[in-house]
């Protein structure tokens, strides 16, 4: 769900982790454990893997010690912010073969949704996910492509300002019925490509503030965290 997801998705991206959506249930919960158990892998941070911390929105960090993925950090999460519950996710998920295996994905446009984050570097991918996807559509195909739900997916997401123009230029109405709920789109009909961008890095804005606020009171949580097991030597243990 991660900067992995990316590169399968063609945006390369250098990951040096590997970001994992998990249910957390109590069966899972144990699965996710023996599978830590056999790559070595120690908790890195705060907080401990439990369901609780992860329902709430944390993240929980662990770094592989077996030989052949030594120094590998695996970083999972359950209630990403803005996301689906996990079966509406799983449902709607990618699924593609690399080398025999079987690989599950965030759908894009779900990966879009959990990329938006105060992170800078998260952006950039952003942009470039959904260049691949318009741009991957197949030519011979491209009437087809833009007459489906990519359309409506490329307005409500797009963050190249001649790329939303284009298309907005192209589907007006479609475009109109958008606008209610991404003022950008509206200036992707009738604005100039100045206005455009200048709207886009706006509503980047507002969505990193977003989640600062979102993770404003988990920061805290986990400082808390912190401060007990500085005072007990010890963190709560990884229980379901």
């Amino acid at each position: 769900m991660g900067g992995q997801a990316c590169v399968f998705y063609g945006a390369a991206e250098f990951s040096r982790d590997l970001d994992l959506l998990i249910p957390a249930d109590p069966v899972n919960l144990g699965l996710v454990a023996s599978a830590l158990d056999d790559l070595a892998a120690l908790p890195i941070a705060v907080p401990p893997l439990q369901a609780a911390h992860l329902l709430r929105g944390h993240a929980v960090h662990f770094r592989c010690r077996r030989e052949d993925v030594a120094g590998l950090r695996i970083d999972l999460m359950s209630s990403p912010r803005g996301v689906d519950d996990f079966g509406r996710l799983w449902a709607r998920r990618t699924t593609i073969e690399v080398d025999g295996e079987t690989l599950d994905l965030l759908s894009l446009e779900d990966l879009e949704i959990a990329k938006k984050t105060q992170r800078s570097i998260d952006w950039p991918m952003l942009e470039r996910l959904l260049q691949q996807s318009f741009f991957g559509a197949d030519a011979a195909g491209k009437d087809s492509a833009m007459e489906s739900p990519l359309v409506d997916f490329w307005l409500r997401e797009l963050r190249t300002p001649e790329l939303l123009m284009r298309v907005a230029a192209g589907f007006p109405f479609r475009a109109a019925a958008i606008a209610p709920s991404r003022k950008v789109v509206a200036l992707a009909v009738t604005g100039h490509v100045s206005d455009v961008a200048a709207a886009l890095i706006q509503e980047e804005q507002e969505e990193r503030e977003r989640d600062r606020q979102y993770w404003e009171p988990l920061r805290r949580e986990l400082e808390q965290f912190r401060r007990d097991r500085r005072i007990t030597g010890k963190s709560e243990p990884c229980t379901s």
